[in-house]
């Protein structure tokens, strides 16, 4: 039986809620009591927050009536709720954030307290009060009315996909958060007359499908809402477009905003990242003529995680994160500027980190040279040389990229690439080809009958293109099998001749003369982009690092000439200097000194890695400036220093409450997360300390320094050195010993730092009056007794959750583990750290055992027959940083 509330009852009530000062004790003592479970009503009086994060207000009221299910002749009036059988969804009414406006929806239960709306009925038709209600008719037809102010009209109801039987039917709600109208005594769970599933608005849930139904014409793509605050149809739409071989698209009206791609067998084509994992499966069918859909799922429940289309456009996979109270995005579909559907044009290559962006393939010229100067693309690139339409023709390759747009395409799964190769040659109109499936090697056959648009470069996935050129065009660049041809050979061998001949006549007359003096200069810069062979102009070490260089007075004047005030401190590559330039803008200038060898590979490391970083938890890179024997890097000015300035002092750790610390905590993870996993190039930053972790004027955390780094490509994530780089402390125990290091170096080094972290102690230099542990053994230690809490720093009493203190130490335990193996990588940490799921026990730490530990902290480099023991930590230090 529903509960029916009167209005100036629930009016009364409303009253006396919003008097009262509900707050939940956090503080990390003896737990507080919990909230009465009396009733669902009881517990739904504290304030909900919007879809926008902020509270209500009780704008969203709620009782629940019986268990999960409406049945024929019950109402669900506003202020009433049906909840699924484990608790995960709600179905009721809701009043987004600055609106009058009411609406039907569905939304997180327990699990999420923040009210997150994933379904909502009458989106385009709101109700003005809370006189609605909910019905289900005998035909199996949910009515939602606006409660007699207009004759009870009917603002939205459901269909039917079939007729029911003689059995009465019921309305329930899932535990997935699907909303179903099934017939009471249909024994086949999936049986439903129907479900709100096939009707998405802006969240796609785990289990649900995107695509369509062929056969019945049903589409299901999900559609924005029009703002923060408006759940009606905003102008962007997610669906699978299925003209031409079916793609992923994001639409903003009829025009392509984003083009994930067409599916290979393993991810689309133009989502590299979306690979399965132990957190998420992902499902992709094809039945030609009658059904194509995606769906992904979170197997056992683990995390709670959703995609959502923003109102600006934005779709994104986002998971739950119980400790700090927010969505955490695990992947954002539009990523960068060559995400932008159609940005280069026809015939063109998109790179990110590269300058200019766009980049006409070999054998296509711009089509505007103009346009294309001034960085409009838009027109694209034409042939340089027409189409025989004949067997002259032939193809050129280009690998790792995303495949172009599908709209104009044919296909065949049963044929090979050869097969495809003579079809699409013995069609005029075929312009390129591609295999169909590479999930087990290369199988099928995609060909396109249209202007090849929406290429781009990409670092990890992608697939083989084979673009169609006139023969003349083919005998101009390498084939395919990357042999030169016989007509090419022989200009080499002629050019290189002559070329010989008259080299020596130049260099035997200026070579004692200017080797002396070009030499170091030359070979600096050719380190950085080889082939150097002379010093170039801004304008085109610009173009080559894709990062701008400072003239040396400019920098000059912004440090007051290097002034001793200026002056932010120093270290094995130099000193760094705060300056400011004309235009107002702070900077920091990071000067490498002449007599650091170490400092000179830094140097040349971080002008790399830098110009391909872009993350808001890395330091900015603005540029760099080379003259003569000056080396600079220049860097966003970091107002509040780093680190270790302040959890390691007094004083200023009192200013990091609990909150900000997880903030710099979660920003880490999240950085390395980046720099493993997502961005262009795999990165192993091998030197990740508190020193090196720079806080901006928000205590946002950054991280810095990557003269030690080392990159990877393609799957690898491991390498192996010689000389062993690095701070002591922060040395995972198989790079250390056997200079052996991976992405479990950085979650080693990251575990030790959130241990320093929490307790505002260094790893190496802590004393323990009862033994000789350093931080981490002492860490491990108190787990082991139960008593972990004693591990955090005293001034965080006051504002830290216990639950959420023991979840830290569990995860920076975790990543300390003595085997890489048992270590989580950092996508695993970043969700272990964000959730309220069960974790392993973490197993015996590395390096946790030191006799006489050094006091100071210091950086270092050794050689891997240096004497070194596991535990018992002596080493000898052959470079100092």
């Amino acid at each position: 039986m529903i509960t029916s509330f009167t209005n100036s009852l629930f009016h009364a009530v409303i009253e006396v809620c919003s008097a009262l000062s509900l707050r939940a004790n956090h503080e990390c003592g003896p737990p507080s009591p919990q909230k009465s479970s009396v009733s669902s009503l009881t517990d739904d009086l504290w304030a909900r927050p919007g879809p926008s994060g902020k509270p209500n207000s009780l704008s969203t009221f709620w009782s629940t009536i019986d268990a999960d299910t409406l049945t024929i002749g019950q109402s669900l009036t506003d202020g009433e709720s049906l909840v699924s059988s484990g608790g995960s969804f709600r179905l009721g009414f809701f009043r987004p954030e600055n609106s009058s406006s009411r609406y039907l929806g569905i939304w997180y239960g327990a699990r999420v307290p923040t009210q997150t709306i994933v379904w909502v009925a009458n989106r385009g038709a709101p109700i003005s009060d809370t006189r609605g209600f909910l019905n289900l008719t005998r035909e199996g037809i949910l009515a939602l009315s606006d409660g007699g102010r207009n004759n009870n009209l009917a603002v939205w109801s459901s269909n039917v996909t079939r007729r029911p039987g003689n059995n009465p039917v019921v309305a329930q709600l899932l535990e997935s958060g699907n909303l179903v109208v099934r017939e009471a005594a249909e024994e086949n769970p999936d049986n439903f007359l129907w479900q709100s599933f096939d009707y998405l608005t802006n969240t796609l849930l785990p289990g649900m499908k995107l695509g369509r139904n062929l056969t019945s014409g049903l589409n299901r793509k999900m559609r924005s809402w029009r703002s923060g605050e408006d759940p009606a149809e905003g102008d962007f739409s997610v669906l699978i477009e299925t003209e031409g071989y079916p793609q992923l698209l994001v639409r903003r009206g009829a025009a392509i905003q984003f083009r994930a791609g067409s599916w290979n067998g393993l991810r689309f084509t133009g989502v590299p990242a979306l690979n399965p994992s132990p957190t998420f499966s992902f499902e992709y069918r094809y039945e030609e003529g009658r059904e194509v859909f995606f769906r992904f799922g979170v197997p056992n429940n683990t995390v709670v995680s959703r995609y959502a289309i923003s109102p600006a456009g934005l779709l994104q996979l986002l998971t739950w994160s119980s400790r700090t109270g927010v969505w955490i995005v695990i992947a954002t579909g539009q990523g960068d500027r060559c995400e932008n559907y159609g940005l280069c044009g026809t015939y063109a290559n998109c790179y990110t980190y590269r300058a200019p962006a766009c980049q006409c393939l070999t054998g296509f010229s711009p089509r505007n040279p103009g346009d294309w100067g001034r960085s409009d693309w838009e027109e694209g690139c034409v042939r340089r040389t027409p189409l025989a339409c004949n067997s002259s023709d032939g193809f050129i390759m280009h690998s790792r990229v995303k495949l172009p747009n599908t709209a104009v395409t044919r296909w065949n799964r049963t044929i090979g690439l050869a097969e495809c190769r003579m079809l699409c040659l013995g069609n005029c109109s075929c312009t390129g080809y591609s295999s169909l499936d590479i999930s087990n090697g290369e199988s099928g056959c995609l060909m396109w009958f249209d202007d090849l648009i929406d290429i781009r470069e990409l670092a990890d996935g992608g697939q083989d293109l084979y673009v169609r050129m006139a023969g003349s065009e083919i005998r101009e660049v390498v084939p395919e099998q990357g042999r030169p041809n016989r007509r090419r050979k022989t200009i080499i061998v002629i050019a290189s001749v002559i070329s010989s001949s008259m080299a020596l006549l130049v260099i035997l007359g200026i070579l004692l003369y200017a080797r002396k003096r070009k030499l170091k200069q030359k070979e600096t810069l050719k380190t950085i982009n080889t082939p150097l062979p002379r010093i170039k102009s801004q304008k085109e070490r610009n173009e080559e690092l894709d990062l701008p260089t400072f003239d040396l007075s400019t920098i000059v004047e912004a440090t007051n000439d290097f002034a001793i005030g200026n002056k932010l401190g120093e270290g094995g590559f130099g000193p760094v200097y705060m300056g400011k330039l004309s235009e107002g803008q702070e900077i920091a200038v990071k000067r490498l000194s002449k007599s650091s060898g170490q400092g000179l590979n830094e140097f040349k490391n971080e002008v790399i890695l830098f110009s391909k970083l872009q993350h808001r938890n890395l330091v900015r890179l603005l540029g760099c400036c080379i003259n003569d024997d000056e080396k600079m890097l220049i860097y966003e000015y970091m107002p509040n220093k780093s680190l270790d300035f302040f959890i390691f002092n007094e004083t200023q750790r009192k200013l990091l409450n609990w909150q900000r610390r997880t903030t710099i905590i979660d920003g880490i993870a999240r950085g390395l997360l980046y720099l493993h996993q997502d961005s262009r190039l795999r990165i192993i930053h091998r030197d990740l300390k508190a020193s090196n972790i720079l806080l901006d004027k928000e205590l946002r955390p950054k991280i810095s320094d990557f003269g030690l780094a080392r990159t990877f490509g393609g799957d690898q994530t491991e390498g192996e050195t010689n000389k062993v780089v690095g701070t002591f402390g922060y040395m995972s125990p198989e790079y250390a010993v056997d200079g052996l290091f991976s992405v479990k170096s950085d979650v080693f080094s990251f575990g030790v730092l959130v241990l320093e972290i929490m307790s505002g102690r260094r790893n190496r230099g802590f004393y323990h009056a009862d033994h000789d542990l350093n931080l981490v053994g002492h860490a491990w230690t108190l787990w082991n007794e139960g008593a972990a809490l004693g591990l955090i720093d005293d001034s965080l009493n006051e504002s830290c959750n216990q639950s959420e203190v023991l979840r830290c130490i569990h995860v920076a335990l975790l990543c300390v583990q003595q085997r890489p193996e048992d270590r989580p990588n950092m996508s695993a940490a970043v969700l272990m750290l964000g959730s309220e799921n069960p974790l392993p026990q973490p197993k015996l730490p590395g390096f946790y055992l030191r006799r006489n530990p050094p006091e100071a902290d210091s950086s270092s480099s050794k050689n891997i027959n240096d004497s070194c023991s596991v535990n018992q930590v002596s080493m000898t230090v052959m470079e100092p940083r």
